[in-house]
C-alpha cells in the first residue's frame, strides 16, 4: 500500500489560542499538547486517507520556557522563544511544553503512540543525526550525553562526538557574546568560526561520525565503530522500544553513508518493519559522498528520500514561468520516481495559500499541485497539517518574520486549521464551504491513489506526444501545447488496473473541448488499449480528472 504521511506539528496542532502576539510566550500564545490529539482527531486523519502520522517537534529541544528544575535556555542560543525543534537538548526525552503533567511527559507520549496505533496509524518522529542544541545534556541518561571524554584539543577525532574550534574564547553569536561554552564547537551547518551569522545554524553544534568534513577524510575503517555511531544507535533503539514505527531523518545527506547502512540494518534487526524517510538534497555541498546521495541513501536501506526536485519544478509553474511539459523531467529515473517522498508543503517550505508565494493564487492550486506530486509515482506522499484547509501563514509571528511559513521557532496557532479542530471536537463545523470542499478533495485523492495502479504501478507521461495537439489545452498566442495541462498514465500489470490522470494547472482558466492523444507506444504499454484518444468536454481551473478505463470520476 502507498505510504501516506500526515505531518502533525504537535505544538501547533491542538493550540486553540486566538489572541497571540508576535514573539509571545507560551502562556500568551498557547501550545498544543499530546492530549489534544484525541482518538477522534486520529480517526479523522486516518479517514482522510493517511497511513502514517509524523509527530513533529516531539524531542526535548532548547527553549526559552523554563520549568521547575528545568531552567530556560539562554536566549543567545535560541531561535525564537519556543526554540527550534531541531536543536535537540535531550535525545531520550520529549518536550515538556507538550505535556499536561511535565513529570509524566513520557507517559503522555506513550499514550499518544498507543492512540495512534489504535486508529490504524503508524508513528514517525524526527531523528536528527547531524546536530544537537548547544545546551545538550541528557538528564534521562546522563551517562550517554554527548561530548564526554572528547579530546577537545583536536578539531576532529574518530571518537569525539563534536568538532572543536582552535581557540577557547567566547562565541560572538547573532544575539550577543556567549561564554558558557568552555570549548567552542562548530555549528550544525559546518561553520568553523567563533562568529557565525544569523543565517548559520548557530543554535546547534555538529555531531562527528569519524569524518573530517574540512579535509573530506574518513577516520573510521573496517570494524571500528566510532563512539557517536553507537550512541545514535542506542537512541533509535530507545524510541523503537517506546513504540515508534519509523523516523524522518533530518539532513540525512550530511552523515556518512556507512553509518546509515550500519544503523538501518541494526534497527531492522530489532523491528523489521521500521520505516526510514531521509530528508536529503543532492545539490547540497555539505553532502558526505561524491555520488548521488539520494540513490546512496536508498542503497543504504532507506525506504524513501525527499524529492525536492519535483517540488521545485511544480512551484516553478507559478513563480518561474515553467511549463507543465517540464514535469516530464521527473519521469526519467524509474527507481527514484517510485522511491521518493513528494510534498507540496512541509515545515521548511512556504504555504501554498500564502499570498506571497505560489503566485498568490490561494489554496485551490494545491489540488493541481498535489494531484501531480502525490499521483505521479509509487513513492510516499506527505501533507503538512493545515494544508488541507488552506493555512496561509500570514503575518510575522516571531523569529522568522513574515515569510509565508508557519514558524517552527515560536508559539503560534493555525487559525484555519482551528476551524476544523473546533475546540478539539475535530468536526470541521467552522470551516467555510470552500475549505470543506478542499479538505474533501484531499481525502478523495488520497484514497484514489491507494489503488494498485498508483501504489505499485508504473508511470507513462503523455505531454511529449501532445505538444503538437492544438486541442491539448493550448492557450491563445501559443504555438505548442503543454503550458498548463499535464496528463499521465498509471498502470499495474498484475491487476490490469490503469488510470489516466489529467491536470489543469491554470489558476483561473477553464479548458474546453480537450482531446488527449495516445501514441502507439502508450497503447502498447497499456497492454493494447484500443482508443487513440479520449475527449474531455471541460476541465476547470486546478481540476484533477482521473479516468479508470472503465469509468470516469472527478479527482
Amino acid at each position: 500500500m502507498k505510504t501516506t504521511i500526515y505531518q502533525l506539528f504537535v505544538r501547533h496542532f491542538g493550540n486553540l489560542k486566538t489572541t497571540g502576539r508576535e514573539g509571545g510566550n507560551m502562556e500568551r500564545n498557547g501550545c498544543g499538547k499530546f492530549a489534544d490529539i484525541t482518538d477522534k482527531a486520529l480517526l479523522e486523519i486516518k479517514k482522510l486517507g493517511f497511513s502514517h502520522v509524523w509527530l513533529t517537534g516531539v524531542l526535548e529541544h532548547a527553549s526559552g520556557t523554563g520549568y521547575p528544575n528545568r531552567p530556560a535556555d539562554d536566549s543567545k542560543i535560541l531561535k525564537g522563544i519556543a526554540g527550534s525543534p531541531y536543536a535537540v537538548k535531550d535525545y531520550f526525552d520529549v518536550s515538556p511544553d507538550l505535556a499536561l503533567d511535565v513529570d509524566k511527559r513520557i507517559d503522555e507520549f506513550k499514550y499518544l503512540v498507543a492512540r495512534c496505533h489504535s486508529a490504524g496509524l503508524r508513528v514517525l518522529i524526527d531523528f536528527i543525526p547531524n546536530h544537537v542544541a548547544r545546551s545538550y545534556e541528557s538528564d534521562v541518561r546522563p551517562y550517554q550525553s554527548f561530548g564526554k571524554d572528547d579530546d577537545v584539543s583536536k578539531f576532529c577525532a574518530v571518537d569525539n562526538n563534536f568538532y572543536y574550534l582552535e581557540r577557547d574564547e567566547p562565541l560572538d553569536l547573532p544575539g550577543g557574546i556567549y561564554s558558557r561554552e568552555k570549548h567552542p564547537m562548530v555549528t550544525g551547518n559546518n561553520a568553523v568560526t567563533h562568529s557565525p551569522t544569523k543565517n548559520d545554524w548557530y543554535e546547534t553544534v555538529k555531531l562527528n561520525y569519524g569524518y573530517d568534513f574540512a579535509k573530506d577524510e574518513k577516520l573510521f575503517s573496517g570494524e571500528d565503530i566510532p563512539k557517536t555511531w553507537n550512541l545514535m544507535d542506542s537512541i533509535l533503539n530507545y524510541w523503537q522500544e517506546l513504540g515508534v514505527d519509523g523516523f524522518r531523518c533530518d539532513m540525512a545527506h550530511m552523515v556518512p553513508m556507512e553509518f546509515w547502512k550500519w544503523s538501518v540494518e541494526r534497527a531492522r534487526d530489532r523491528f523489521e518493519d521500521v520505516y526510514f524517510l531521509g530528508e536529503a538534497y543532492d545539490g547540497d555541498p555539505m553532502k558526505v559522498t561524491d555520488g548521488n546521495v539520494l540513490n546512496e541513501l536508498l542503497d543504504s536501506g532507506f525506504d524513501e528520500v525527499y524529492d525536492s526536485y519535483s517540488y521545485d519544478i511544480v512551484k516553478g509553474l507559478y513563480e518561474q514561468g515553467k511549463w507543465a511539459n517540464d514535469l516530464d523531467d521527473v519521469l526519467w529515473d524509474s527507481r527514484r520516481l517510485h522511491k521518493m517522498t513528494r510534498y507540496a508543503e512541509n515545515h521548511d517550505e512556504v504555504r501554498i495559500a500564502s499570498p506571497k508565494h505560489w503566485g498568490g493564487h490561494g489554496a485551490k492550486i494545491g489540488m493541481a499541485v498535489s494531484g501531480f506530486l502525490y499521483g505521479i509515482g509509487a513513492g510516499s506522499c506527505l501533507l503538512y497539517n493545515g494544508q488541507e484547509v488552506g493555512e496561509m501563514a500570514e503575518g510575522a509571528k516571531g523569529f522568522s518574520g513574515d515569510d509565508g511559513r508557519t514558524s517552527i521557532f515560536d508559539y503560534v496557532a493555525l487559525p484555519e486549521l482551528q476551524k476544523w479542530v473546533n475546540g478539539h471536537t475535530y468536526d470541521g463545523k467552522d470551516l467555510s464551504e470552500e475549505q470543506d470542499e478542499l479538505r474533501d478533495w484531499y481525502g478523495r485523492w488520497l484514497n484514489v491513489i491507494k489503488a494498485p495502479a498508483f501504489s505499485v504501478g508504473e508511470t507513462y507521461g503523455l505531454n511529449s506526444f501532445n505538444k503538437d495537439n492544438k486541442d491539448y489545452g493550448r492557450m491563445d498566442g501559443e504555438n505548442v501545447s503543454g503550458h498548463w495541462l499535464y496528463s499521465f498514465l498509471r498502470y499495474d500489470r498484475k491487476s490490469g488496473e490503469a488510470y489516466l490522470v489529467v491536470i489543469n494547472f491554470h489558476p483561473t482558466e477553464t479548458m474546453q473541448d480537450l482531446d488527449i492523444w495516445f501514441s502507439k507506444d502508450a497503447r502498447r504499454w497499456l497492454g493494447g488499449f484500443e482508443y487513440e484518444s479520449i475527449q474531455l468536454e471541460q476541465l476547470n481551473p486546478c481540476e484533477v480528472m482521473t479516468y479508470c478505463m472503465k469509468h470516469a470520476t472527478e479527482g
